[in-house]
C-alpha cells in the first residue's frame, strides 16, 4: 500500500470551516494559517531535507567521478554513458525498482534523487576543469606548481562557473522530481499535492504547488548568489 492510501487531505470540518472551505473556493487563507504549523511548514522542511542530501551526495559523486574522468580520459564515456542511462529512467519506474530492495522508505527516494543529479553535475565539473586555458596551465608548471596545487589552485576557481551552473539545474530539477517521492514516502510537498489532487481541494493544491515553485527559485537565488561571492573576477570580466 502506498502512503497516498493511508489518509486523506488535511481539510478542516466542514461543519466548522469557513464558506470559503465550504464551497471549496479557488483559495482560501484562513486554511493556510490553520495548517502552516501541522501540514504545510513540516512537508517544506522534508523537503528540503530530501533535496539537500540527494544534491549533496550526487555532488559528492559527480565531482569524484569528474576528476578521475579527467585525470583519465578513456574513462569519461563510460561513465557518461551510466549516468545518461540512470537519467533517462523515468522517476516512478525507477522506484519501483528500487522499492523491492531498499522498500517504502527515505533511501528508495534518496537513491533515485541522487541518480538523477549525477549527470548533471559530472557533465558540468568535467568541461569546467576542460575550461582552463592551455597557456594558462603551462605558466603554473612554469612556475613549478605540482598537479595538485594547478587542480586546487588554477583548474577549480576557473571550473567555478561551470560547476555552479550544474549545482544550480540540478537542484531545481531535484526539488521538481522529488515532489514524486509522495509515491513512496508521506513526506516533502508532493504528499499534500497529490492527497489534494485526490480530492480536489483547491486550496491546498495551490499552496503546496507555490512553495515547491518559491523553493525553486529562492534555491536558484541563493546559489546565483554564492556564485558570484565565489568569482568576483567572473563579474569583473563581464563589466568591463
Amino acid at each position: 500500500m502506498t502512503p497516498l492510501a493511508q489518509s486523506g487531505p488535511v481539510i478542516p470540518d466542514f461543519g466548522e470551516a469557513s464558506n470559503c472551505i465550504q464551497q471549496n473556493r479557488t483559495f482560501c487563507p484562513e486554511w493556510v494559517t490553520d495548517h502552516w504549523d501541522d501540514t504545510l511548514q513540516p512537508a517544506l522542511l522534508d523537503h528540503v531535507k530530501l533535496v539537500v542530501i540527494a544534491v549533496t551526495l550526487g555532488f559528492v559523486i559527480a565531482f569524484a567521478a569528474a576528476l578521475l574522468a579527467y585525470r583519465r580520459p578513456k574513462l569519461e564515456a563510460p561513465i557518461g554513458v551510466f549516468s545518461a542511462f540512470l537519467y533517462t529512467i523515468p522517476s516512478l519506474a525507477l522506484f519501483q525498482l528500487l522499492v523491492p530492495v531498499t522498500g517504502l522508505t527515505v533511501t528508495t527516494v534518496e537513491v533515485a534523487l541522487v541518480s538523477y543529479t549525477i549527470l548533471i553535475l559530472f557533465r558540468n565539473i568535467v568541461a569546467g576543469l576542460r575550461s582552463a586555458p592551455p597557456d594558462v596551465l603551462e605558466a603554473a608548471r612554469g612556475m613549478g606548481m605540482s598537479r595538485g596545487q594547478i587542480l586546487r589552485r588554477v583548474e577549480l576557481p576557473l571550473a567555478l562557473p561551470a560547476i555552479a551552473a550544474g549545482l544550480r539545474i540540478a537542484t531545481v530539477s531535484t526539488i521538481a522530481i522529488a515532489t514524486v517521492a509522495a509515491f513512496v514516502i508521506p513526506e516533502g510537498l508532493g504528499y499534500p499535492i497529490f492527497l489534494a489532487l485526490r480530492e480536489f481541494f483547491k486550496t491546498e493544491l495551490i499552496i503546496t504547488a507555490a512553495l515547491a515553485v518559491g523553493l525553486a527559485l529562492l534555491a536558484d537565488g541563493l546559489l546565483i548568489a554564492v556564485e558570484r561571492a565565489l568569482t568576483p573576477w567572473a563579474r569583473a570580466r563581464r563589466a568591463t
